[in-house]
């Protein structure tokens, strides 16, 4: 198969998982800040370095697969606040390039990774179905509901073999520190402060990029009629909770509040009920045991 976006944090923990199921996998990473060769160090995967958004690139790795897990995104809020272009040609292009080749190679299965950022914020006490309506509220969910609409076009206009993925934030080893808990960990273990965005009251549910990966290895040998999956940690924390969190596990740094953030939605929840039914998964790695384990893994490097 072959695994877009495969040496980044999430992808990287897909390619270990599927080859650890015994699937023969071609990774596609254009090996930006993000995606980096030592993320697939040991695993018996093959690197392609190139743009998923170029054709002549991706055209025969597709051709050569039997499907395609499709998780290339470029995925971080703040930059594409700052500048949107790679986004839209990452996130929205790529996947128009993966679509029209697994169409013109005979119509190839796509499983394509989203996010629950493409609902826009959950009013408190509101869990997001798969059939509700997407409502974006950054450039960057913004481009994933784009690709997503994608997705829907091609499966309802050509008859293409598809599937959406929406997670919650995942969290785990190999996470770029860019990202507010990596960024928190590092900090805390240096005595450093930790920023928390506006009063830290963003809700945000975690889940560990291991049972993600689980989670993808059961969706690819489901043989039902869902097309669109939810995979949610049902570890909902404020951000201000999970700083306060990272510092008692730590036992150093302090809080610092800085302004909010354009575009910062105020609670992110999906509802995974289904999903969890009809592939009997459910996640596995406590929140504390988790975050134990990354910090341990961060304070050894």
């Amino acid at each position: 198969m072959l695994l877009t976006g495969g040496a980044g944090f999430m992808g990287s923990s897909v390619a270990r998982a599927l080859v650890d199921a015994g699937h023969e996998v071609v990774v596609l990473d254009a090996l930006t800040y993000a995606g980096r060769r030592e993320h697939l160090q040991g695993v018996a995967v093959e690197l392609v370095v190139g743009d998923v958004a170029d054709p002549l690139c991706v055209q025969p790795l597709v051709d050569a697969a039997d499907l395609v897990v499709h998780m290339a995104a470029e995925s971080h809020v703040d930059r594409s606040v700052r500048d949107t272009r790679p986004f839209v040609r990452t996130n929205i292009d790529g996947t128009r390039v993966v679509l029209e080749t697994c169409q013109m190679s005979g119509n190839k299965p796509i499983y394509h990774v989203s996010t629950d950022e493409v609902f826009g914020s959950a009013p408190a006490g509101v869990f997001f179905g798969e059939r509700d309506p997407l409502r974006p509220g950054n450039p960057y969910a913004a481009t994933k509901a784009a690709a997503e609409c994608l997705i829907e076009a091609w499966r309802h206009t050509f008859g293409l073999d598809t599937r959406i993925i929406r997670c919650t934030n995942n969290y785990g080893r190999r996470q770029h520190p860019e990202k507010a808990l990596v960024g928190w960990i590092q900090r805390a273990l240096r005595g450093e402060a930790l920023p928390v965005h506006g009063e830290g009251a963003a809700v945000r549910d975690w889940l560990h990029v291991d049972d993600f990966a689980a989670a993808i290895l059961a969706i690819l040998d489901y043989e039902g009629e869902r097309r669109t999956f939810h995979l949610a940690g049902r570890n909902p924390r404020t951000n201000l909770e999970m700083a306060e969190l990272i510092r008692s596990l730590i036992g150093s740094g302090r809080l610092v509040f800085v302004p909010d953030r354009p575009g910062q939605d105020a609670r992110y929840a999906l509802d995974d009920a289904h999903t969890r039914a009809d592939l009997g998964w459910a996640p596995r790695v406590p929140l504390a045991d988790g975050l134990r384990e990354l910090i341990d893994s961060m304070r050894r490097r």
